[in-house]
């Protein structure tokens, strides 16, 4: 990072680890292992909920500006994407008291991710090189995408599973969905099997949920860091300038700039992929077998 060269592989490998230990921003001001938590992604985490609070600060700023004359831009914005998500759900979900309560958490979800995809679109060191000069350390971690972290998109799949569970109860009763846990599809005399099979689904409608926002958001984090790469070469100090590193340094520019316009498609697209998803699993609870 700043000051000191590295390979390529050193570079990829240094952006792609997480914060998990707070000795790690002490080092270089004379503290050590103030806490450990490795286990606990803290900047995926720090991140996420910076967003969330940032996004439900401007959605809370919408409604309260909000007038019934002629909207301004932002009003009107913030009305498309309420309709559009609206919309969405009375397209899936039918039940009009359930899409009093699952509307709005598909917005929250909607605004949520496109802001911690966004991210992205910064520079891949400019972050990390702030975080290394406030805390004095070079080899200071920092991951700025919380999309690209699994432990984070797992965590909004798991809560979009409990949320089905609470229709599930709401919708059928406890016993109600305990009957149809083991009943279906099979029958009663199946309820082993039944059962097992209704876990697996479950499951994996949880863990693929998570995992397809991951791995599209991780993808594009690599594709950025290798274009970082490309122009990396003439920056690098003590390192001398060749005829190849303007080359390289403008198609840099030029394929950052042609990524990041796609990028924007793929950050609105997954936003739009992961609540349509939790709007159909939600929806599921509402059907009985």
């Amino acid at each position: 990072m700043a000051g000191e060269s590295m390979s390529a592989a050193d570079y990829i490998k240094h952006h792609l680890q997480s914060l998990t230990s707070l000795s790690d921003v002490s080092k270089g001001q004379g503290l050590q292992n103030i806490a450990d938590f490795s286990f606990i992604n803290l900047d995926s985490l720090f991140i996420a909920a910076f967003l969330a609070v940032l996004g439900s600060l401007a959605m809370w700023y919408a409604a309260r500006k909000a007038t019934p004359g002629v909207p301004g831009r932002f009003q009107a914005a913030i009305e498309i994407l309420f309709e559009f998500i609206d919309n969405l759900c009375k397209g899936i979900i039918h039940n009009e008291q359930s899409r009093k309560t699952v509307a709005p958490l598909g917005l929250a979800l909607f605004v949520w991710i496109v802001l911690m995809n966004t991210m992205d679109l910064l520079p891949v060191d400019l972050l990390p090189w702030i975080w290394q000069h406030v805390t004095g350390n070079h080899h200071a971690l920092l991951r700025v995408v919380p999309t690209a972290d699994l432990n984070i998109t797992l965590g909004m799949s798991i809560g979009v599973l409990l949320t089905c569970f609470m229709f599930n109860v709401k919708i059928k009763g406890l016993g109600g969905w305990i009957h149809e846990l083991f009943a279906a599809p099979f029958g009663i005399w199946l309820a082993p099997f039944n059962f097992i099979l209704n876990l697996v689904e479950f499951s994996s409608k949880t863990i693929s949920h998570g995992m397809r926002l991951f791995g599209n958001m991780y993808a594009g984090e690599l594709v950025f860091l290798l274009i970082a790469m490309l122009g990396g070469a003439w920056a690098m100090p003590g390192e001398a300038v060749t005829w190849i590193d303007p080359v390289l340094a403008f198609f840099h520019i030029l394929a950052g700039f042609i990524w990041a316009v796609f990028h924007i498609l793929v950050i609105v697209l997954q936003a739009f992929i992961f609540v349509a998803l939790a709007f159909v699993y939600i929806g599921q609870a509402h059907s009985s077998h």
